[in-house]
């Protein structure tokens, strides 16, 4: 994966071809959270209802992370958005996001297009964010 923070606070998320190293996404991960901001991850690529399998290297030391930063993350980020065109996806996608939401300790949305994914986003942000005087 491959995140995009040149439109924080709008993450993009990205799957790339060739692997990114943990420690690098990782980095960035704690630059986000260091940042002290309310932020969204968005990804373009779909919800994939046959998931990826990580080394199990790999998901422990997520899991360790996430329990090191579990306040920071819930403080700060407001969800991540998925563009699913696909109902069917989308729908299949809801059970997923509860647990997912249990488990990270943010929500996952689906939109229908990037317009919608954004319109999400933008609310999500709306909503921490305190009111303009």
């Amino acid at each position: 994966m491959q995140l995009d923070l040149s439109t924080f606070p709008l993450v993009w998320m990205r799957r790339e071809a060739a692997p990114v190293q943990p420690d690098i996404l990782f980095a960035q991960f704690d630059a986000l959270l260091a940042r002290r901001q309310a932020f969204v991850i968005l990804s373009e690529e779909g919800f994939d209802e046959d998931g990826h399998e990580h080394p199990q290297e790999e998901r422990k030391r997520a899991a360790l992370w996430m329990k090191q930063n579990k306040a920071a993350i819930r403080a700060y980020i407001q969800g991540m958005v998925l563009v699913e065109p696909s109902a069917a996806k989308r729908l299949a996608g809801k059970a997923f996001a509860v647990m997912f939401g249990k488990f990270w300790g943010y929500p996952l949305h689906f939109g229908t297009s990037r317009d919608d994914a954004l319109d999400i986003a933008q609310h999500l942000l709306r909503a921490w964010l305190p009111p303009q005087k």
